[in-house]
């Protein structure tokens, strides 16, 4: 068996004085607690306190990290447990499951993945030898035997792992019953959710009129006028705000806004529900409710987050089989300056908008983002997201906003992920990342040490906390 080690000077420069820098600034952050202000573990998870059933439930069936990886190389989602839309069989033996993960282990060298799950082995479960298929069993048992014990339920892991708060995200027509249930339970860990108004808001959605209708219904407003449906949304963003939330996610195909005169988007409001609209007609529906969900943040101060330029679900046979959130999203070009302009002529200056821009184009990072946030009051720049939040990922993104837009116009950092485990794993490798940076600028004399430790601290802690208004 070959040894799992954790080196403690991983991500950290190779140059010695530099990485003795790095060393110092990072163990002042390492024991912060995490902020985890956005991302989609399941809130069931902590109403229920409930045992997470096996290892291959726990780290390979939610998690489209690993198993896009494995099916890039011919494994099949079936062979992976992952369920279907109809219901029809996959793969049901967990160890089976497991073992077919362990076979492909290696497929994960040099990936972001690789160093989110040693670090889950070692540091959580214990384990001090390689993952390869001759281990799979041994860690099979491990972990299968942990998760029977009280030590890792989510509500024990969320103290351990020193989780001052996590957000989820929820759809409209979400009743936040799981919410509903943490709020009633007494236990201390505050787990809020977020507004997720795609669904209802993007008629390139499938069963869009009915999500609308459904929506309106839920809260007491008549789908067949735009007044009301925009009622609606008020309603659902103070449902919200009584489970925790501060803030909306908005995942559009483009950053495109516009401001559409009431009469032309009462008009296109009416033509979405009664039927399929073109590409065209649901940019502009888009575009239009972003501006409106700008102005409704404005009033109840929560916070934006807009996440465009994904083509989702790309693969139209893992979509028809398996839906959405399967892997098979993947990154497209993106344009701010234009596509932002009329959102930011009527709120852009207010500084009662935060509008958080997250981007899978790093080409827009020093050309768009962040010359508009360092401008712009009302905008931030989110942190390396989804593909690029990597060791690599988080060097190219420092390294393109920083001297336009400083530290403080970003926001910290957000795992982002449905992985539970891997959030420690994510904040260990973004704190890393992070003084390693610092401890660049301060050996090149651009960045006085004790400044160093105070951006430390806030980017791995303060920068979030005040940004999502937690």
């Amino acid at each position: 068996m070959k040894p799992l080690i954790l080196h403690p000077d991983r991500l950290f420069p190779s140059d010695p004085r530099t990485r003795a820098i790095a060393r110092a600034l990072h163990a002042t952050v390492k024991d912060l607690p995490i902020i985890s202000p956005h991302g989609h573990t399941d809130p069931r998870w902590f109403a229920t306190d409930a045992a997470f059933a096996n290892p291959s439930e726990l780290l390979i069936v939610p998690d489209h990290y690993v198993f896009r990886m494995l099916m890039s190389q011919g494994v099949k989602l079936e062979e992976l447990g992952v369920p279907t839309v109809d219901g029809s069989a996959t793969e049901s033996d967990p160890r089976a499951i497991w073992h077919r993960f362990a076979a492909h282990y290696h497929l994960f060298r040099g990936t972001p993945s690789r160093l989110w799950l040693d670090w889950v082995f070692a540091e959580a479960f214990g384990i001090d030898v390689r993952l390869e298929p001759e281990t799979a069993d041994h860690y099979y048992d491990i972990i299968d035997a942990a998760l029977k014990t009280p030590d890792f339920r989510p509500r024990a892991l969320f103290d351990r792992y020193n989780i001052e708060v996590i957000a989820t995200t929820e759809g409209p027509l979400d009743p936040l019953d799981h919410h509903r249930a943490i709020r009633q339970s007494g236990w201390g860990g505050r787990v809020i959710t977020a507004y997720r108004p795609d669904p209802v808001m993007d008629p390139d959605i499938a069963r869009f009129a009915d999500n609308v209708r459904a929506f309106c219904a839920m809260a007491g407003e008549d789908a067949g006028s735009f007044a009301g449906y925009l009622r609606a949304h008020e309603k659902r963003r103070a449902d919200f705000r009584a489970a925790g939330a501060t803030s909306t996610d908005h995942g559009h195909p483009s950053a495109f806004t516009v401001h559409l005169p009431r009469t032309e988007i009462e008009a296109l409001y009416a033509k979405a529900l009664a039927g399929p609209v073109s590409s065209r007609d649901a940019e502009l529906f888009r575009g239009h409710m972003l501006v409106e969900m700008a102005r409704m943040s404005i009033d109840d101060g929560m916070v934006m987050q807009l996440h465009p330029g994904v083509h989702r679900s790309h693969n139209a046979a893992v979509l028809a089989r398996f839906g959405r959130d399967k892997g098979g999203d993947i990154p497209v070009s993106g344009e701010f300056v234009r596509a932002l302009k009329p959102l930011l002529d009527l709120h852009g200056n207010d500084p009662r908008l935060t509008l958080i821009l997250f981007t899978l184009d790093e080409d827009v990072y020093s050309r768009e983002l962040a010359p508009l946030a360092g401008h712009y009051p009302a905008l931030r720049i989110g942190p390396p997201w989804w593909f690029h939040d990597s060791p690599e990922g988080m060097r190219r993104f420092r390294e393109r906003v920083t001297e336009t837009a400083g530290f403080y116009n970003t926001v910290g950092f957000n795992d982002d992920t449905r992985a539970f485990l891997s959030i420690p794993a994510r904040h260990d490798v973004a704190r890393r990342m992070d003084c390693a940076w610092l401890a660049q600028l301060v050996a090149e004399h651009r960045l006085e040490e004790d400044e160093a430790f105070e951006l430390a601290r806030s980017l791995s802690y303060d920068l979030a906390k005040q940004a999502y208004k937690l």
